[in-house]
């Protein structure tokens, strides 16, 4: 059954993923298996397609397998020219400010901001997110849905 707490703690462990992955860059150490692992971790593309928008994509905006979130992560994917590796810029903090969780049935949809502390020092990074959650075959709880916007701003 899924609770709100267990998404919170998602959340949180997601945004200490993305960290991990931009420190294991810093350190020359193998980001891309560190992007791996946090993809196997958090999403479910094993049992089925996740839905993933992630915030800096215009030209392959909509990303259906795990390659295509792998290279918003990372990088270094010709299919994906635009991506230059969110989660190497890197960052130092991934804060999180949920307007709500709605839990109905075996999903959860979460909704909110996140803020990320680049590592360079400068301000925050405020970016609109939508997750909706699952669990897996194995009772763990799973992205199926990855809306990630920066603010409108006119």
């Amino acid at each position: 059954m899924i609770v709100e707490g267990k998404v919170l703690e998602s959340q949180k462990a997601w945004g200490e993923g993305i960290v991990n992955i931009g420190r294991t860059f810093l350190d020359e150490g193998d980001y891309r298996a560190a992007a791996k692992e946090h993809i196997d971790k958090f999403y479910n593309y094993q049992e089925g397609t996740v839905l993933f928008k992630p915030t800096l994509a215009s030209q392959r905006q909509f990303r259906l397998d795990f390659e295509g979130a792998l290279s918003y992560f990372v990088g270094g994917n010709s299919d994906y020219p635009e991506d230059h590796g969110f989660a190497i810029k890197p960052w130092t903090n991934v804060r999180w400010e949920s307007i709500g969780i709605n839990i109905i049935g075996e999903m959860a949809v979460a909704m909110g901001n996140y803020f990320f502390t680049p590592a360079d020092g400068s301000g925050e990074v405020k970016v609109e997110y939508s997750f909706a959650y699952t669990t897996d075959s194995t009772g763990e709880l799973k992205i199926i849905l990855h809306g990630s916007h920066l603010p409108y701003s006119p």
